[in-house]
């Protein structure tokens, strides 16, 4: 079972020096950001670089079980690197690299995979929700599913395992990978002795789920997202188009019942949002003039980031650079797990 982790400042003894454990977080390529990526994982995943050794990849390969276009898996890739170094990724200070450039997490997903209970993957979400959506439609049970996605779960373990990562960031539609990286683990040092670190989850549950424009999760799937890097115009359009409900300005309302207030709460100073919240409780607040604020709000936070970006997209040879190095110093952690692993399994070294 995954528990939470207390987000905390941890060390481990070598040689009588004090190492930071580890943190890794999978960025999958999936286009322009929104409020909720930032909120429910970009900005927790970079919090915890202040206290452990952090780790940042481009899960380029994951994204092969969809992205079947390879100018679009190139495009996507930058798109995503350019999105954490603008929103504060310090690739100096972190391990910032791309998936695809470490070759030892597809030799450790085979051993792995060698360890994984067809059980255990039959069970996953991801697939099951298709299956169960095929069956549904009067479909063969396993159409449309390739053997990358059935075992999605067993590369996102090597992921995790080649680099001795202690702490994970998983919101819940992901806490079940985490598991099933624990089981494949302790089922593989349960045969070989302690060779590979279990790792945790850290679940942040103030920022769990972000309520889109119509009050459901924000997700581009529901079409209700406010993006965070797109002109100026097309920030504001979503966000002036938040359902509300229809009481007038003058009617007492629940904050934490108002989809504005939701997001607002997040970017404002803390005496602005105990304020606003008073407001909302006495009556005299109109749910118009609170999207212009919160607009403003987002203006003000993200225009300088935005900007960012745009440069950033604008020299891909850049960002190839900054993961080509980054890769260099993940190895230098992979190089010596894989060697332990194959040593345990008794492979050649």
């Amino acid at each position: 079972m995954v528990q939470q982790v207390k987000i905390e400042l941890k060390s481990e003894e070598e040689d009588g020096t004090k190492l930071r454990q580890i943190t890794l977080t999978g960025i999958k390529p999936t286009g322009q950001p929104h409020i909720g990526n930032y909120l429910g994982m970009i900005k927790p995943a970079l919090e915890l670089a202040e206290t452990y050794q952090a780790l940042y990849f481009i899960a380029d390969y994951h994204a092969l079980t969809t992205v079947k276009d390879k100018k679009e898996l190139i495009h996507l890739t930058h798109q995503a690197t350019a999105t954490w170094l603008a929103l504060g990724l310090d690739p100096n200070e972190v391990i910032f690299y791309r998936q695809s450039d470490i070759p030892e997490v597809f030799e450790l997903s085979w051993a792995l995979a060698c360890f994984t209970a067809k059980g255990l993957l039959n069970r996953a979400h991801a697939y099951k929700a298709i299956v169960d959506d095929n069956i549904s439609e009067g479909r063969e049970e396993d159409k449309n599913i390739n053997v990358g996605l059935f075992t999605y779960p067993v590369l996102m373990a090597a992921d995790i395992l080649l680099f001795g990562t202690h702490v994970v960031p998983v919101g819940l539609d992901q806490q079940q990978h985490l598991e099933i990286t624990r089981d494949v683990a302790l089922t593989f040092n349960r045969n070989y002795g302690d060779v590979l670190t279990i790792p945790e989850a850290v679940i942040r549950k103030e920022v769990m789920t972000i309520p889109g424009i119509d009050g459901r999760k924000m997700s581009k799937s529901y079409n209700n997202v406010i993006p965070i890097f797109a002109p100026s115009n097309q920030v504001r359009k979503p966000v002036m188009r938040i359902v509300t409900d229809s009481r007038l300005p003058e009617d007492p309302k629940d904050p934490d019942e108002c989809n504005i207030f939701a997001i607002y709460r997040h970017f404002a100073d803390a005496d602005a949002v105990a304020a606003k919240r008073q407001l909302y409780l006495d009556g005299g607040l109109a749910y118009g003039e609170m999207k212009k604020e919160l607009f403003a709000l987002l203006e003000t936070t993200f225009s300088a980031q935005r900007d960012r970006y745009n440069d950033l997209m604008d020299n891909t040879d850049e960002l190839d650079k900054i993961l080509e190095e980054g890769s260099e110093k993940a190895r230098d952690i992979a190089v010596p797990i894989l060697a332990k692993v194959r040593k345990a399994v008794g492979v050649s070294p």
